[in-house]
């Protein structure tokens, strides 16, 4: 064997020198052979604060058992999490994104502080899930990340209720269409015990791409949080990450441009996150792989939509697992020619050995053939235009309208565009325009479920369009364009709309535009003058100063 397994910690615990270092291990009961295996930091994201990650405890023991029986010591750590769910709609959510650079940033350092020879990472909610993609390729370790699995559906009145359905009732409410008695059922019912939110949105889109990526082993993240068999998907990813380390598997084998598109197709196959283009870009430029924007476009338009599931559709992760789950999916999009079979995966076999007998549910209707799907192209469009040089992400993944053209409605934070819909100042036709929700100028790039749902609520959907410079939760639906770059404060033309500015959204055309001459739109944007920093210090000051374009991932540089 050319690969030596201890290689990192070894130079951590091994000869009279690392006496103290090893002392300090005997403390908290670790013996003589457990710091003569090799080392893997078992990193979770266990947290009080929301369901989605709430099973990592248990399954972090899990995860251990399995490195322990494959012959390695299994060291535990935390990190943050911040949840998209519960802070949506108020200034919390402005950590949600830059939560997922501290996630990348602090797993590296323990990956370099601790010399771990190997490791596997417990995600969830949704920036956790990119943010250990990120760590592992920076560290370039034998690693796994393990999803804790979807949140199963509540049932409201006989019917699989979401947490989408929370915040599309908080929009029925405020315009009579329920009453308290009803949102509080709703409310309560939504979200029955522990796992991420239940449909397509992005934790199960991104959970689904790391396993088209090869960093996760397919199939293990749509088994649901609170499934029994969860418990031994963990064992088995502990025992997996000993065998990748004894190959010396790294990440840098695995990720190359071939799994990137093999990852998109799998989003623009599901109806999947508009996240995914923003995570995607980031993984891409940590990996030194050249991904632009319009890439997701063009794979797109040639993968068709094969499953039915929410936002756009009818079903929850929950039900693909029961369908046949992601080995399906990897399947049906390998049997159509629309992802690339001989790709690596982690466990040494290729995606296409991996997807090949995977299970189906005789009768399911959650994931179609190539040859009668439920859409013939996938749900992410890139536009471009005099709004969005640097371009705009738009989802088509249900029945969305492909023209608009209306009024700008124009709000300079998602609370003042909020407030309009609450007051039901918003009528058929209006473009709502949220800027100044930025990855800079936010800062932190806000989702904006609670205003989407509360259109859909009242009935909107299918008459208002919504574009921002800020992002979309997964759950959102209807035509809703986001990440629109360069942001307002970066003097992207966003900043130079104005209240009843016409504005045109031609998704089969690929174009957002204005209709104003050249000449004042740019008068505009010169005299354009940004809002004073939000933050002036801390680590919204410092995300501020550092990250880029949502065109470009908005990652954080020096």
């Amino acid at each position: 064997m050319t690969h030596d397994p201890r290689a990192k910690s070894r130079v951590l615990l091994d000869g009279p020198s690392r006496a103290p270092a090893r002392a300090m291990l005997h403390g908290i009961g670790f013996s003589d052979g457990e710091l003569k295996r090799p080392l893997v930091g078992v990193a979770t994201c266990w947290s009080e604060t929301m369901p989605c990650n709430f099973n990592h405890r248990q399954l972090a023991e899990r995860v251990k058992e399995g490195v322990r029986e494959a012959g390695g010591t299994p060291m535990e750590f935390g990190t943050i999490s911040v949840s998209d769910g519960v802070s949506m709609g108020t200034s919390a959510m402005k950590a949600s994104l830059v939560s997922r650079e501290v996630v990348a940033d602090s797993i590296e350092l323990m990956g370099h502080g601790c010399l771990f020879d190997a490791m596997v990472v417990l995600v969830g909610c949704d920036k956790t899930i990119p943010g250990a993609a990120m760590a592992l390729i920076r560290l370039d370790l034998p690693g796994l990340v393990l999803y804790g699995g979807s949140i199963g559906p509540g049932k409201h009145r006989g019917v699989d209720v979401t947490i989408q359905d929370v915040f599309e009732a908080v929009g029925r409410h405020s315009a009579g269409k329920i009453d308290d008695a009803e949102l509080a059922e709703i409310t309560h019912e939504a979200c029955p015990g522990a796992g991420a939110c239940g449909g397509q949105y992005t934790a199960n889109t991104m959970a689904l791409a790391l396993e088209l990526f090869g960093l996760a082993a397919l199939g293990s993240g749509s088994v649901p949080a609170t499934d029994p068999e969860k418990d031994e998907v963990a064992r088995a990813t502990g025992r997996r990450v000993m065998h990748l380390l004894e190959r010396g598997l790294r990440p840098s084998a695995l990720l190359d441009r071939r799994a990137f598109e093999n990852a998109i197709a799998s989003v623009a196959a599901t109806g999947g996150s508009t996240n995914a283009v923003l995570h995607f870009l980031a993984l891409a430029r940590e990996r030194g792989v050249a991904l632009d924007i319009d890439d997701f476009d063009t794979i797109s338009r040639r993968t068709p939509i094969l499953a039915d599931l929410k936002p756009g559709g009818r079903y929850t992760a929950v039900d693909l697992h029961r369908a046949g789950g992601t080995r399906l999916v990897a399947r049906r999009l390998i049997e159509a020619g629309l992802v690339d079979g001989a790709a690596p995966t982690v466990t040494g076999r290729t995606l296409a050995e991996e997807a090949d007998g995977a299970p189906e549910t005789a009768g399911q209707e959650v994931v179609a053939s190539a040859e009668r799907p439920f859409k013939a192209t996938g749900g992410l469009v890139i536009l471009h235009g005099s709004l969005a040089p640097e371009g705009a992400v738009v989802k088509m993944a249900g029945h969305e309208r492909p023209f608009h053209r209306g009024p700008a409605r124009v709000f300079e934070s998602e609370e003042d565009a909020f407030g309009a819909v609450a007051r039901r100042e918003i009528q058929p036709g209006d473009v709502v325009v949220i800027r100044h929700e930025g990855p800079k100028g936010g800062p932190g790039m806000r989702e904006m479920l609670g205003v989407t749902a509360a259109l859909v609520g009242q009935g909107l959907g299918e008459t208002v369009a919504l574009l921002t410079d800020g992002r979309f939760s997964g759950a959102t639906r209807g035509l809703m364009v986001g990440h629109v770059a360069p942001e307002a404060v970066q003097r992207g033309p966003i900043a130079a709309l104005r209240d009843g500015d016409v504005v045109v959204i031609d998704t089969e055309a690929r174009r957002l535009d204005v209709e104003l001459p050249a000449e004042e739109l740019a008068s505009r944007l010169a005299a354009y003058v940004p809002p004073p920093p939000r933050f002036t210090r801390g680590v919204f000051a410092k995300y501020a100063a550092l990250v880029g374009s949502a065109a470009e991932g908005a990652i954080t540089r020096t």
